[in-house]
């Protein structure tokens, strides 16, 4: 038996005994040690859902997990038993359109650890084992432990979103919202030569985690008159998934600058200051998920220890309701991570 976090439905989240997996054709055992919960695992366990996607059946969360190498099924290969590896969550169908046009993380038929974007649903990797497609795996840069390796998923995220903005060395980045994904956003855009980044958040919590990840300006965004806010921005990226982030982001760049959209807005219609867009001549991108920016981020990962202070909290995979709990809480948390060892 192996312990797993399954979702059943609406804050239905239970710590199960499940039937020990082994690989088959293809794939590979992963002894699961740390796993980080992500916004959607949030919104599964606190909507049911995440925007249209609803649970219709139970379903093992996470997509943000590392741990090590046990053994491979027939005609599978990797890195050896005992190699500690981080898991790309993605699995893309490699013959769409998108999949052809080297745009593999828009792909049409995905596959996505934890994802109840199709049925059935794609079972995740929070549990003390699981099988993956071997393909899967990365192998650890020497000097990156398993910990700070959890934050390989979102860090990828946060890179994918910095080269949709395209060039940003020597530029004034704005980054609405100061939750995990954003204050990655922060580093990734200080590693990609940022020359400044102001960040905008609620909470006075938050914005400490910005600082840690290398904000050079943190902004309360229900103050007009804080002192941080600038005049424009060369490029602004929006993390907070909330309307009000997205026309702060538009009111604040430059004519001819570029707003990413990375936040998962709510689902319907979300208003938006589209006259901006055509008078100043704003490009407004989206970015969704990431592919080959998960190695680099893992490299990255490996040259930066102070990644370690976005990581808040690591409690035991048995007290997962709490930890879920902490990191709704974002007066107190950054990322949490779930501990399957033991």
């Amino acid at each position: 038996m192996t312990l797993g976090c399954v979702i059943h439905g609406q804050g239905d989240l239970r710590v199960e005994e499940l039937a020990a997996p082994s690989p088959g054709p293809g794939q590979v055992l992963v002894a699961v040690r740390y796993g980080g919960v992500c916004g959607s695992d949030l919104h599964y366990w606190r909507h049911g859902g995440v925007g249209d996607f609803r649970l219709r059946e139970p379903m093992l969360l996470g997509h943000e997990v590392v741990g090590t190498v046990l053994s491979y099924g027939a005609g599978a290969s990797g890195p050896v038993p005992g190699t500690t590896v981080a898991v790309h969550p993605a699995t893309p169908c490699g013959v769409c359109p998108e999949c052809a046009d080297d745009r593999r993380n828009v792909c049409r038929d995905t596959r996505y650890l934890g994802s109840a974007a199709r049925f059935p649903h794609v079972q995740g990797g929070f549990a003390a084992q699981v099988v993956l497609p071997a393909e899967q795996l990365r192998p650890l840069p020497d000097g990156l432990d398993l910990r700070r390796a959890a934050l390989a998923e979102p860090l990828s995220v946060a890179l994918h979103a910095v080269r949709r903005a395209g060039a940003v060395a020597g530029k004034h980045v704005l980054v609405t919202g100061a939750g995990p994904i954003g204050c990655l956003v922060v580093a990734a855009a200080k590693a990609a030569g940022a020359a400044r980044v102001t960040v905008t958040d609620l909470l006075p919590a938050a914005l400490r985690y910005a600082e840690t990840a290398g904000a050079d300006t943190v902004v309360r965004a229900d103050d007009p008159d804080d002192a941080g806010w600038p005049s424009e921005v060369d490029v602004a990226v929006e993390a907070s998934g909330v309307a009000a982030g997205l026309d702060t982001c538009l009111r604040l760049v430059r004519r001819g600058g570029v707003v990413v959209q990375l936040g998962m807005l709510p689902p319907g219609q979300s208003p938006f200051a589209g006259n901006l867009v055509v008078s100043r001549e704003i490009e407004l991108r989206g970015a969704f998920r990431f592919d080959g920016e998960f190695d680099a981020a893992l490299e990255l990962l490996a040259a930066e220890p102070s990644f370690d202070g976005l990581v808040s909290a690591v409690v035991p995979v048995r007290e997962a309701e709490s930890a879920f709990a902490l990191a709704a809480d974002r007066n107190v948390s950054c990322k949490v991570l779930l501990d399957f060892a033991g």
